[in-house]
């Protein structure tokens, strides 16, 4: 008990860690373009703060730069009087403006996007560090190809939208609506994304399928599921079965299978789903069944003898090997892949056609939980992830809102245009106004990511607590 108590508190120590290393470093990366462009334009810096609000401890810097971490650890910014006075959002600052001289377009202009550029130079060098040691993923993510034409959770007893539109187990998704598709997260996203519409307002989706060669399109109708209640059709990845360990003296060791050997096919159908797999051993258990197995790259046929009919894999004395792989995807893929993502889900947010709804985006509390789970699966996926949260707080700050750097661009290129400086009040204004705008829609969004953490905890609880399978006794080998 003692030992993974230690081990639980390591664990949780080591996931903190990560998560003010690379969540906390992005932010600081993020604003130090911004301090760097300043500095290297000769605009003055008051101040450089990790997170906003009140400051928990602050020093002077020798280059007269207030240097502090605030309280709210939601962001940060450098304070930059020459080109945007936000004293009431990022606190007051000593700064003769009237003294300082005045900054041209295409200096605030570079150093408002210094911050963004520095994210994106920050995810390429960490895609770099991905592409040389591998990102981990299983067999199943890194496929487009059918498994199961399933039943949605929520109506176990009605046809899935994919049943009816045609689905097999075993098809080939090339692309949704157009929409190229590589594996199965992409597949989903481009799915949950999507806008498309039928006359009467139900949700509809074209999938480009590849079957036994050839190139068809199948129109399917999606239906709102699960707790989030996103677009799906009922569907689930191919899976594999790879023997991992053999427990002696039972089927799977006696009739010749090996650790590391790939069950293919059973009774020469191929294996795509571990369920259905199971079901026809116990359909056929009085039976015969000759699985198809790869051995390296040799083929060969093993026979299963007759059995009891509810043994299944555990039964037979199979220990599955997990279907871990690492891909090298290229720094540039990597960079441009987490750009599509995430402006097919901006699109998908303004398109009103499309079922998705802020409520369904992570905030910070999401953000953190997704650190703290790749903390405790694999480094590697903690390098994957932070390379996303630094190409979406790129976009993000881009975008053409007050308080953001996209704001701030907003109002130098319209004060540029109108040849005068935009009213000092009305862009106060503004900057507040979208500030408490900005924190009801951090809290808003936290409160469903809280909401998902406890749910999946209570439910990974459950299953925990279920009492595991007991072996059916096997008979003696004919």
């Amino acid at each position: 008990m003692f030992p993974a108590l230690l081990q639980s508190i390591f664990s949780s120590l080591w996931s903190v860690f990560l998560i003010i290393l690379f969540f906390g470093g992005s932010i600081f990366v993020h604003e130090l373009g911004h301090f760097l462009a300043a500095r290297r334009r000769g605009v003055h810096i008051a101040c450089f703060s990790i997170g906003f609000g009140p400051k928990m401890f602050s020093w002077q810097g020798k280059d007269g730069v207030e240097y502090c971490l605030s309280w709210l650890p939601i962001g940060g910014y450098v304070a930059l009087p020459q080109l945007a006075d936000l004293g009431p959002i990022e606190g007051e600052y000593e700064a003769d403006l009237e003294r300082l001289p005045p900054i041209s377009y295409s200096t605030k202009m570079l150093v408002f996007v210094a911050g963004a550029v520095f994210n994106v130079l920050f995810a390429f060098l960490l895609a770099c560090v991905v592409w040389r040691v591998g990102q981990p993923t299983s067999a199943e993510l890194n496929t487009t190809k059918i498994g199961q034409v399933t039943a949605l959770p929520d109506e176990p007893n009605v046809p899935s939208p994919a049943f009816e539109a045609g689905f097999r187990p075993g098809d080939i998704i090339r692309a949704i609506d157009g929409q190229r598709v590589t594996n199965w997260p992409d597949l989903q996203q481009t799915l949950f994304a999507g806008s498309g519409r039928t006359a009467d307002g139900r949700p509809k989706a074209v999938f480009t399928i590849e079957r036994e060669g050839r190139a068809l399109d199948l129109t399917v109708y999606p239906r709102l599921a699960g707790d989030e209640g996103m677009r799906r059709i009922g569907i689930s990845p191919a899976e594999e079965l790879v023997v991992g360990t053999l427990e002696p003296g039972l089927l799977g060791a006696k009739i010749g299978l090996r650790p590391g050997d790939s069950i293919v096919d059973f009774d020469s159908i191929p294996l795509l789903s571990r369920d259905e797999f199971i079901e026809h051993l116990g359909k056929n258990h009085a039976h015969v069944v000759r699985l198809g197995i790869l051995r390296g790259t040799q083929r060969l046929v093993l026979e299963l003898p007759p059995r009891p009919e509810r043994a299944d894999i555990a039964d037979l004395g199979i220990l599955r090997q997990t279907s871990f792989m690492l891909t090298y995807p290229d720094p540039v893929s990597q960079i441009t892949d987490n750009f599509v993502m995430t402006f097919r889900v901006l699109a998908g947010l303004i398109n009103p056609q499309s079922d998705l709804s802020v409520s369904k985006l992570s905030g910070p509390v999401g953000i953190i939980r997704m650190f703290n789970a790749t903390a405790q699966s694999d480094f590697r996926l903690v390098l994957w992830f932070t390379i996303l949260v630094n190409v979406n707080l790129a976009i993000f700050n881009l975008l053409p809102i007050p308080v953001l750097d996209g704001g701030q661009m907003l109002f130098a290129t319209v004060a540029r245009l109108r040849g005068r400086a935009l009213p000092a009040n009305f862009i106060m204004t503004m900057q507040s106004v979208f500030m408490v705008l900005l924190l009801s829609l951090i809290v808003y969004v936290s409160f469903f990511d809280t909401r998902r953490w406890v749910n999946d905890t209570r439910n990974e609880r459950a299953i925990a607590r279920q009492p595991a399978p007991q072996p059916a006794p096997v008979p003696a080998t004919p």
